[in-house]
């Protein structure tokens, strides 16, 4: 259980990375909501990757069929990152300004 929780955590943060980078201009998000963003993500990508190629087979899985996997949850987080950054607009722009 601990396992998986870890695991969920760093792979969300890795594929979080991932669609930070692609996506061009500052993100004002932290450590957590990069995670968040990259578990998202990965379900939402790994959902749709999975109603195309099927489910990877239980036990040991074949490397080979992972790929769809992780490319799809990097897709799908890309693509909420990009909603996010759409939706929130620009956060620098809209800090209070300061009183002198």
């Amino acid at each position: 259980m601990v396992w998986s929780v870890l695991s969920w955590i760093v792979c969300g943060f890795v594929i979080g990375l991932i669609a930070r980078a692609i996506v061009p201009g500052r993100q004002s998000i932290g450590f957590v909501m990069t995670v968040i963003l990259g578990i998202v993500g990965a379900f939402v990508g790994g959902l749709i990757a999975s109603l195309i190629w099927g489910a990877p087979p239980e036990g040991n899985p074949d490397v080979s069929r992972m790929w769809p996997g992780w490319l799809f949850s990097i897709i799908g987080a890309t693509l909420l990152l990009w909603a996010y950054v759409a939706l929130a607009g620009r956060s620098d722009d809209t800090a209070v300004p300061s009183l002198r």
